[in-house]
């Protein structure tokens, strides 16, 4: 039986997020999961999930602004002293509110130095990050992204990621799998979660190629789901999608 949990970021846009709590639990779900609440009451967020007994998957670690296409920036050499600020705040958070795993996006590729430079950067801030982690229970993710949406993202294939964990070596980091993101990129989903199952930290999916609820694109999420259950993965997986017609019509892929 698979766990899930609702990305009340993405599901809820113009809500406080003390209210997407209560409506995630009204709507059915025991768990969430959420990017970083810029501007938010942090300690107030924490409490609305301890008295609404949710609990919580997944907190993105500070990826900068999203709406302007910033995916993070533990490549950029001028921003590391914002990165590893954040990580302590986000670690306190994740005490709060009891969850166990924090999604660190790597940033874009910077134009006036080599990829292969910015990704040593990248590999010394994680390993920084596993190092502080670990001493918390936390576990760091690295999530892949589709270049549709994020042109020049450092890490955009299963493969690329896996080989960043390998290079860093950390017990505490792990792979986040975005069904949604690995379908535009490459395929394969079914049967890269039979084989990297065990390497999975967290999975997350929408349909594509739209980024809708199940049943909105080409996937066939009752097949995915029985792939998930098969391959031994007892993570959460997340609803990380943009609901069509509504949050509340959008779920009707909970009754798999």
């Amino acid at each position: 039986m698979l766990t899930f949990d609702l990305n009340i970021s993405i599901t809820m846009p113009g809500l406080p997020y003390a209210r997407r709590i209560d409506e995630a639990a009204r709507l059915g779900f025991t768990a969430v999961e959420l990017w970083w609440p810029r501007g938010e009451d942090l300690g107030g967020l924490a409490r609305r999930a301890a008295d609404a007994g949710m609990e919580t998957a997944l907190i993105n670690i500070d990826a900068g602004d999203l709406a302007a296409g910033e995916r993070g920036f533990l490549n950029d050499p001028t921003r590391q002293a914002e990165f590893r600020a954040n990580l302590p705040v986000a670690l306190e958070l994740a005490r709060q509110m009891g969850c166990k795993r924090l999604n660190a996006l790597v940033g874009r590729w910077l134009p006036g130095e080599a990829r292969e430079s910015q990704l040593a950067r990248v590999r010394d801030n994680l390993a920084w990050a596993c190092d502080l982690a670990a001493h918390a229970g936390v576990t760091i993710l690295l999530e892949a992204l589709n270049t549709w949406e994020t042109p020049g993202y450092l890490l955009t294939r299963t493969a690329e990621s896996l080989s960043m964990i390998d290079s860093v070596g950390a017990p505490n980091l792990a792979l986040q799998y975005d069904i949604y993101h690995m379908q535009r990129m490459e395929g394969n989903v079914c049967a890269t979660i039979a084989a990297h199952a065990g390497r999975m930290g967290h999975i997350q999916f929408a349909d594509s190629p739209g980024r809708g609820q199940p049943g909105t694109g080409e996937l066939r999420f009752p097949f995915i789901f029985q792939a998930i259950e098969d391959s031994g993965y007892t993570g959460f997986v997340g609803a990380e999608y943009l609901p069509v017609g509504g949050l509340d019509g959008s779920l009707g892929w909970m009754q798999h």
